[in-house]
């Protein structure tokens, strides 16, 4: 049998780029910034509902711990540790966290207190891209304003630091947080099979991504939902977050 070869060539590049180079052949987008961008700022991004502030072991592990409760065990199934089986043990796990810079970590208080965690994480100031995870939020603060808020906290901060493209990525199995990165305007990517082992199990990664032109109308969509005249006297929503959204391929 004849080895498949003279197949068919389809024009990829043409699709993505307009540009040509000298050469005739197509290229990318000139991008016009001053590289590298510095790293945002790891200060606290305070708002209405509540308030993300960096990780501070002596202000927030045995808060934090309390807040995650010991009947959360189904909430860290996705990440590559936890759950911790005492104050102790955490501490030291949050210990490591809050002298990393890559990731960069902050927890986020509501009204009572520490209630989740969440970092900045492969910062890449050469390619202006940055990807958000190691999100553990309490039961408490799921599914409230002050959860979305810290979210597009910290999303914002991102674009306002000149960064272009701001990623989320998952186990394709996890279904929730694959529901939260489309809720919150993120567009999904693609699977990369077989990407990791974690827990000792495989792990195909679901990629999402905000790019820097996407983000004026998500954030408009953001200022609309987060208007104090959304809400009512008791923090409840009068309309959904409708984010644009983009296909799914």
């Amino acid at each position: 049998m004849a080895p498949l070869i003279g197949v068919a060539r389809r024009k990829v590049g043409a699709a993505m780029s307009t540009r040509t180079n000298p050469l005739g052949q197509p290229v990318g987008d000139a991008v016009d910034i001053d590289l590298p961008l510095a790293p945002p700022p790891a200060t606290p991004m305070v708002g209405q509902f509540g308030t993300v502030v960096p990780l501070d072991v002596d202000r927030h592990a045995e808060a934090l711990f309390s807040a995650f409760g010991a009947d959360d065990e189904a909430d860290w199934t996705y990440l590559p540790y936890g759950p911790f089986p005492d104050v102790e043990a955490f501490g030291r796990w949050l210990d490591t966290c809050a002298r990393s810079d890559d990731p960069m970590f902050f927890a986020v208080e509501d009204g009572a207190g520490p209630c989740g965690i969440a970092s900045y994480l492969r910062i890449t100031p050469w390619s202006a891209s940055i990807e958000v995870g190691n999100i553990h939020f309490a039961r408490r603060l799921q599914r409230t304003a002050a959860a979305t808020e810290a979210m597009w906290s910290m999303m914002h901060r991102v674009f306002a630091s000149g960064y272009r493209r701001y990623e989320w990525k998952c186990d394709a199995l996890n279904t929730p947080s694959r529901l939260a990165a489309e809720r919150l305007g993120f567009r999904f990517e693609g699977i990369f099979r077989q990407a990791t082992i974690y827990k000792g199990r495989n792990r195909d990664t679901a990629w999402y991504s905000i790019l820097d032109a996407e983000w004026p109308a998500i954030e408009t969509e953001f200022g609309r939902w987060l208007d104090p005249g959304n809400f009512h006297g008791d923090g409840s929503q009068r309309s959904r977050l409708t984010v644009p959204r983009s296909p799914r391929s």
